[in-house]
C-alpha cells in the first residue's frame, strides 16, 4: 500500500472515531484533501467511509463534492491520482478543484477515469447529502434531505435530525423529520423503549411506507417485535378501508367514462329505438377533432395551447353532430321500424368511418396533448389521485347536468320528450317528428363527440377507439333503462364501481364477464331496466 493511501485511510478513520473533536476544532485542508482523495479508493467500502467522513466534516464544499460523485462528474487522474470535478468539453474535461471550486487546466479525457458508484453507495451519498442540507434555508432542500434519510435510515443522522428539529418551523417538514428520525432509531442499537416510541411515530405516517419500515421487525422477539406486529395489524386494517375508498373513486372514474360514452346513445336509442352500431365512431371522430384543433393551435396560435381542450369541445360537438344528422337523414330515416336492417346499416357505416379515418390520418395512434391543469397528481389521505381522473368525473357530471337542462328547459327538449312518450300523438299535435329525429340523432352524436374529447386524455386515439366502448355503452343503457338519463347515470356508476371491486379477485376480463352475467340476470327480472320510461305508447 502506498504511503499517501495509508495516510488517507488513517485520516478517514480518525475523523470517524472523533467526530465531536473534529467538529469543534474544524478540519484542516490536509485532512479534507485526504478525504477527497479517498473517494477514489480501491473498493466501494473505502469510498463509503470517505463519504461519511466528508459529510461529518461539514466542509463548505462537501455537498457539491458528494453531488458530483452521485451524478458521475467526479474523476481521478491516472497519473497522480488527484481528484477533480469534470465536465466533458470536446476531447478534454473542464476541470474544477473539488475543495476550492477554482478552475483547473483542462484534463485530456484519456488521462482520467470516472469514480464509480453502486446502488448502496448512492444511498449512502443521498443520506450524507441529506444530513448536510437539513439546516438549509431552502424548504425544498430540507424536505428532500429528510426524505433521503427516511429512505436510507442512517443512525448517524439522528443527532443531525435532533438539531434540525429544534429549529424547524414548517409543520410538514418537521413531521417528515420526526418520521425520518424514527426510521433511523429503528435501524440503530437504541433501547427498546425508544424503538417502541419510534414504531408509534412511524405508524402515524403513510400506511404503505410504514409497512415497509415495520415488516422487518415483526419477527423480532421481545416487546419491539410485538409492538411492530400490532402496528402492522392496525395499518393493514386501515389500508383495507382506504382500498375500498380507492375502488369506489376509481369506479366513479370508470363510470364517468362509461357515462360519457353512453349518454348520447341513451338519447338516440330511447327516442328512436335505433340500434346505432356507429355510435363508437362518433366518439372516435370527437377525439380526432381534438387532435386537429390542437394541431391548428400549435401552428397558428401557440399561446392558446393550454386552452386547446376547451376550444375542442364545441368543435367536436358540431363535427360529430353534423355527421350524425347526415347519417340520419341519408340512411337511417328509411329504416325506421326495421331494427335488424338498422343494426346492419349502422355497422356498415362504422366500418366506412373507420376506414376513412385510416385513409386520412393513418392507421397508427395520434398524439393528443394534455394541458398542465390535467397533469400530475395529489394525495388524499393514503390515496394518490391524478388530476385527469378527477377532471373527467367533474366533466361527465357537467355534461349530464347541461343535457338535463336542455331536455327540461328548451323547446327541443320538450318535443323530444313528447316524441319519446307518444310519437303519434306528438305528430298529430303538429310536431315535425322527422326533424325531431334528425336533431335528436345529431344531439346524441354531438355528445358522443364531446366524450371523445375526454377519452383522448386517457385512451389511445386511433381509428378503433370507439370499438372499446360501444358494447359497454349498450350495457349501461339497457341496465339503467332505455331512454332514461338518470338510469344511464346510475347504471354507468354502478357498473364502474362493480368492475373495480371485481377486478382484484377475478381479473379484468373475467370481471367484465361476471358483470355481463349479472346484467343478464337482472334484465330477466326487470326487462325495462332500473328506471323504465312511462307513457301510454310505451306501456301499450
Amino acid at each position: 500500500m502506498s504511503l499517501s493511501r495509508f495516510l488517507s485511510i488513517i485520516a478517514i478513520f480518525g475523523f470517524c472515531l472523533f467526530p465531536a473533536v473534529a467538529g469543534a476544532q474544524g478540519m484542516d485542508d490536509a485532512k479534507l484533501t485526504s478525504l477527497v482523495q479517498a473517494l477514489a479508493g480501491d473498493n466501494f467500502d473505502e469510498t463509503s467511509t470517505a463519504v461519511s467522513g466528508l459529510a461529518k466534516s461539514a466542509a463548505p464544499r462537501a455537498a457539491a463534492i458528494l453531488n458530483a460523485l452521485s451524478a458521475g462528474d467526479l474523476y481521478v487522474s491516472k497519473a497522480d491520482r488527484s481528484v477533480f470535478i469534470g465536465m466533458r468539453d470536446g476531447s478534454d474535461y473542464a476541470a474544477t478543484d473539488p475543495l476550492s471550486g477554482a478552475k483547473l487546466p483542462p484534463v485530456p479525457r484519456n488521462t482520467a477515469e470516472k469514480i464509480k458508484v453502486n446502488n448502496r453507495l448512492r444511498r449512502d451519498i443521498a443520506a450524507a447529502i441529506g444530513g448536510l442540507t437539513l439546516m438549509s434555508g431552502d424548504a425544498a432542500e430540507r424536505r428532500s434531505a429528510a426524505e433521503a434519510i427516511l429512505k436510507n435510515r442512517d443512525p448517524d443522522s439522528i443527532a443531525l435530525l435532533d438539531q434540525a428539529l429544534s429549529s424547524e418551523k414548517d409543520a410538514g417538514i418537521k413531521l417528515l423529520m420526526q418520521r425520518a428520525k424514527a426510521a433511523a432509531v429503528l435501524n440503530s442499537s437504541a433501547p427498546d423503549d425508544m424503538k417502541i416510541a419510534a414504531i408509534a411515530e412511524i405508524k402515524s405516517g403513510n400506511g404503505r411506507e410504514a409497512l415497509g419500515l415495520l415488516t422487518p421487525l415483526a419477527g423480532v422477539e421481545g416487546p419491539v417485535g410485538q409492538a411492530a406486529s400490532a402496528a402492522i395489524s392496525s395499518i393493514n386494517a386501515e389500508l383495507e378501508i382506504w382500498n375500498g375508498i380507492q375502488n369506489v373513486i376509481y369506479g366513479l372514474s370508470l363510470g364517468s367514462v362509461l357515462l360519457l360514452a353512453a349518454i348520447g346513445l341513451a338519447i338516440t336509442f330511447g327516442v328512436m329505438g335505433v340500434i346505432n352500431m356507429a355510435h363508437g365512431e362518433m366518439v372516435m371522430i370527437g377525439a380526432y377533432t381534438t387532435f386537429v384543433v390542437q394541431q391548428i393551435i400549435r401552428t397558428s396560435m401557440p399561446g392558446l395551447s393550454e386552452y386547446s381542450l376547451l376550444l375542442a369541445l364545441p368543435a367536436a360537438f358540431l363535427v360529430s353532430g353534423a355527421i350524425g344528422v347526415v347519417i340520419e337523414r341519408g340512411i337511417i330515416r328509411f329504416l325506421y321500424g326495421r331494427p335488424l336492417e338498422t343494426l346492419l346499416a349502422t355497422w356498415g357505416i362504422s366500418l366506412v368511418l373507420q376506414q376513412a379515418t385510416r385513409s386520412w390520418f393513418g392507421a397508427s395512434n395520434v398524439q393528443v396533448g394534455s394541458p398542465s391543469w390535467m397533469s400530475g397528481s395529489f394525495d388524499a389521505g393514503m390515496l394518490t389521485l391524478t388530476w385527469s381522473r378527477l377532471w373527467i368525473i367533474v366533466f361527465a357530471l357537467s355534461v349530464f347536468a347541461v343535457l338535463q337542462l336542455v331536455l327540461k328547459k328548451t323547446m327541443l327538449g320538450l318535443r323530444m320528450r313528447a316524441v319519446t312518450q307518444n310519437r303519434r300523438m306528438a305528430s298529430s299535435m303538429g310536431i315535425r317528428t322527422p326533424w325531431v329525429d334528425a336533431l335528436t340523432f345529431g344531439l346524441g352524436s354531438g355528445i358522443a363527440g364531446i366524450a371523445g374529447v375526454a377519452l383522448s386524455q386517457i385512451a389511445n386515439v386511433s381509428p378503433n377507439l370507439g370499438q372499446g366502448y360501444i358494447i359497454d355503452s349498450f350495457m349501461v343503457v339497457v341496465f339503467g333503462g332505455v331512454g332514461n338519463l338518470w338510469g344511464t347515470l346510475v347504471g354507468a356508476m354502478s357498473l364502474g364501481i362493480a368492475n373495480k371491486f371485481l377486478e382484484p379477485f377475478a381479473g379484468a376480463v373475467l370481471g367484465k364477464i361476471l358483470v355481463l352475467v349479472l346484467i343478464i340476470l337482472f334484465i330477466q327480472k326487470r326487462p325495462r331496466g332500473l328506471f323504465a320510461l312511462k307513457g301510454r305508447a310505451i306501456e301499450a
